[in-house]
């Protein structure tokens, strides 16, 4: 028998493709790449990289909330930029919505994104005991 459990919340975009939001394995949750779509429109928010980085963290609570979890309990975050010179910008809207100690993290430029997408991030968090 299967520990494994789909995530899905409609506070987040719902997946453009063949995968999960998250999956439940034990007390680990493996949160899918969130771009910064509307979840009620399935656009992108806006062209501006900052707010484009607020939606992709808010989209990441609202998988981890729906998990019984939340930000605080991610141990590992990997961050994909379509431009690197915004690493900056990533890191201060990163610190509102994360508090010390902070996840293991990476930051990766890549040439494109989802939908033209500036930003993307996923996760793995860690509840519970």
């Amino acid at each position: 028998m299967s520990n494994k459990a789909v995530i899905n919340t409609e506070k987040a975009p719902a997946a453009i493709g063949p995968y999960s939001q998250a999956i439940k394995a034990g007390n680990t949750v493996y949160l899918s790449g969130q771009i910064p779509l509307d979840p009620a429109t399935m656009t992108l928010v806006s062209d501006d990289f900052e707010a484009q980085a607020r939606q992709v963290f808010t989209n990441l609570q609202a998988v981890c909330e729906e998990a019984c979890g939340s930000l605080g309990e991610i141990v590992k975050i990997n961050l994909y930029l379509v431009d690197l010179d915004n690493f900056g910008i990533v890191n201060q809207v990163m610190e509102e919505f994360f508090e010390a100690p902070f996840p293991a993290r990476a930051a990766v430029g890549v040439k494109a994104l989802p939908k033209g997408s500036q930003v993307e991030a996923e996760a793995i968090m860690v509840i519970g005991d």
